[in-house]
């Protein structure tokens, strides 16, 4: 891969030795890509190939499995100064193998979906952090140098940081399934296509006005309308009826939270 002068490189990145990533998935292959065009030296590895490829690395990033982490990086060898892994919800704990053979553990979470092996990550918010000062400094530099804006997430707090992603995207998928599954059963074909505007208008809503995006009959406070909801879903989608509901009730408290809720 491409590497540029080394006064171009950012601190502590700046030495010959390169950054090894661990794991070809998606979100290992978006990073080496990332590294690349950043000027980083970078070469990736397998999972069984780690030993052997972490040879002359400055730091390794274990881009595996949260299953995995531990083990992997159990089979980091004594000699990169640096030793981290991409989980949202994994601890540094996870290091513990790898800190004790006296790499410095670190943890970066790029804050979003990869749905390919080429997702640019410029400008993505990226959860760091580090075992001691210098791993920390470590993350940060390194995701900046990336092109991704680091914030730091406390260890306690790494379940809940991860609950939080996880309700924005991947359970917002489920929700929207849902929908799709509920106007498909009424006969068309097309309901993620008809739906996607309505998603993308209101994400991008919430995005800018944040709880005061909220509109529809529980923001206006229209009781007769969310009582025919249910009515359907009973007849239509039973199985859907719990989480309207608990959607719902959030929904009224939000309404009632916002100063100004748009009808």
């Amino acid at each position: 891969m491409r590497e540029l002068e080394r006064d171009d490189l950012p601190s502590p990145l700046s030495a010959a030795s390169p950054l090894l990533i661990v794991g070809r998935g998606n979100v290992g292959l978006s990073l080496a890509l990332a590294a690349e065009a950043a000027g980083i030296p970078v070469r990736t590895a397998s999972r069984d190939e780690i030993a052997p490829a972490s040879e002359g690395a400055a730091a390794v990033l274990l881009c595996v499995p949260d299953t995995a982490i531990a083990a992997a990086a159990a089979e980091v060898p004594e000699g990169p100064g640096f030793v981290g892994h991409v989980s949202g919800a994994g601890t540094l704990n996870l290091l513990a193998d790898a800190a004790a053979r006296g790499a410095r553990a670190f943890s970066l979470h790029p804050l979003q979906t990869f749905a390919h092996g080429e997702t640019s990550v410029q400008g993505m918010p990226a959860a760091i952090a580090g075992i001691a000062p210098e791993a920390l400094q470590f993350a940060r530099e390194l995701a900046e140098a990336l092109g991704m804006h680091p914030f730091e997430v406390a260890e306690q707090d790494r379940s809940a940081y991860h609950a939080a992603a996880a309700m924005a995207s991947g359970l917002m998928v489920a929700l929207e399934e849902s929908a799709a599954e509920l106007l498909g059963r009424l006969g068309t074909d097309r309901a993620r296509e008809l739906l996607a505007p309505l998603v993308l208008r209101t994400a991008a809503n919430w995005a800018e006005l944040g709880p005061r995006a909220l509109t529809g009959p529980i923001a206006r406070g229209d009781q007769t309308t969310v009582d025919g909801h249910r009515a359907a879903l009973q007849e239509r989608a039973p199985e859907l009826l719990p989480l309207f509901d608990a959607l719902a009730e959030r929904a009224r408290a939000l309404a009632l939270g916002s100063e100004e809720v748009p009808a």
